[in-house]
């Protein structure tokens, strides 16, 4: 009798440590994916930036110093991207993705103050419907990165509480950094206003 006590005990710990391994699994799959959606939108990011380069270098020539840096930022921020995609998990990655946005808005920012001493630059059709996507695209960031810190927080708080905690350290779960871009409470989108 003793003994298939001591047996379903140990099978009730067992099922209880599969449970929380799989639990622990399941959001750091999340995580995953929720950056995955961040990669989508910081993607449609980058691949805009060029094609505003285009519009706006007809009008600002003189101004190749600004565009060299918008353009070196996004290059930056691309390869950020892609070294956080490939383990969204990796601090080191996410940190440096962030720094790297964080440096691509400022130039982005510096550009848009500079396209407001164009007044045919501000007018122009492209720029409009590059202000109106760029917004747009802006807004899907700052959700999709607001979804991944949810995401991270609620992987983290399973790496940390007792007693998932001792599964995810005994299966070498790591903590996940969230994705800051510069300072959350003073960063704006950059200004795009054209009119």
């Amino acid at each position: 009798m003793e003994t298939w006590i001591g047996l379903a005990i140990i099978v009730a710990i067992a099922f209880w440590a599969i449970g929380i391994y799989n639990n622990l699994v399941n959001l750091r799959n999340r995580v995953r994916n929720a950056f995955a959606q961040i990669d989508v939108q910081l993607t449609r990011r980058y691949d805009l930036i060029p094609n505003l380069i285009e519009a706006v270098k007809g009008y600002m020539a003189h101004e190749r110093e600004t565009l060299e840096a918008v353009i070196e930022a996004r290059n930056s921020a691309v390869s950020g991207l892609k070294q956080a995609s490939a383990d969204p998990a990796d601090a080191d990655a996410i940190k440096a993705l962030a720094a790297a946005e964080t440096t691509l808005g400022g130039t982005l920012g510096r550009l848009f103050a500079l396209v407001e001493n164009y007044p045919d630059l501000k007018a122009n059709e492209n720029m409009l419907q590059f202000q109106e996507e760029l917004a747009s695209t802006e807004n899907k960031v700052a959700f999709a990165r607001q979804a991944f810190n949810d995401s991270v927080m609620s992987y983290n708080n399973s790496c940390e509480n007792f007693p998932s905690n001792v599964v995810a350290n005994t299966f070498n779960f790591k903590h996940s950094e969230f994705l800051d871009i510069g300072d959350e409470q003073k960063r704006e989108a950059p200004s795009v206003a054209f009119s």
